[in-house]
């Protein structure tokens, strides 16, 4: 199996930086998600770093080259999650180069709980970042082979019933290994979202999974004619 994580690259500065912002962002996220079982759906960096201050009881890597512990090697497209057992869902830039997408949002539904959250991360197109995954042929940022804009990402968890919550536009940094200190790369991040929001070299999208309560009908009772006399009080349709 291919190494879908691009681990090798989160040893470089501008993947490391990366990763520690990502951390930051997907553990606010994470702040008000409760519950037994939480998966991350696809590597990113070491396996279960971007979910390790969920509040959720259980923390577990689900992709077809998953290692270590608490990982499960499994296909995308088809899940071995019970149907609507866990919590929570974090996929980060997973959909960038899961070979069917839609069909792993349909899984997540799947085995979402109602009233579940889904987390997931994902490269803006328009975005400085993404001008240069164009430019080095969708090489860049490994393992990225597609990227999906914050809209269309949001359609497609409308169309599955999904709930859109939150987003969260970041990743203000340039897209090059240029060592900037962590002073300059937080005043980056804080006014990055007001000053420049499209520009953003990612977002965050949360969605709740939405349940619609089934509305019982009730039967129509139809009263039979009353009787006056042993005989039965004529209708409006045969009084005339």
């Amino acid at each position: 199996m291919g190494d879908h994580s691009g681990s090798a690259w989160f040893d470089s500065v501008l993947g490391s930086a990366l990763l520690e912002l990502e951390q930051r962002v997907v553990s606010d996220a994470l702040a008000d998600v409760f519950g037994f079982e939480l998966l991350q759906l696809g590597r990113w960096g070491t396996c279960l770093d971007l979910c390790s201050s969920a509040r959720t009881q259980h923390h577990r890597c689900v992709a077809p080259d998953a290692a270590g512990r608490g990982s499960i090697r499994a296909d995308f497209a088809a899940l071995p999650i019970a149907t609507a057992s866990v919590e929570a869902v974090l996929l980060p830039h997973t959909l960038e180069h899961a070979p069917h997408p839609h069909q792993l949002l349909r899984e997540v539904e799947r085995v979402l709980m109602g009233e579940g959250h889904v987390l997931i991360c994902g490269f803006n197109p328009v975005g400085p970042w993404g001008v240069r995954h164009l430019v080095s042929r969708r090489r860049f940022p490994p393992p990225a082979t597609r990227l999906l804009s914050e809209g269309r990402l949001c359609d497609w968890l409308r169309l599955l019933g999904f709930e859109v919550v939150d987003a969260r536009r970041y990743l203000f940094v340039p897209p090059w290994n240029q060592r900037l200190s962590v002073r300059s790369r937080d005043w980056l991040e804080q006014r990055g979202p007001r000053l420049a929001g499209p520009l953003a070299g990612a977002y965050l999208v949360k969605a709740r999974k939405h349940v619609r309560a089934l509305t019982p009908i009730r039967p129509t009772w139809h009263r039979s004619p009353a009787t006056v006399g042993g005989l039965a009080e004529p209708t409006s349709r045969n009084a005339a």
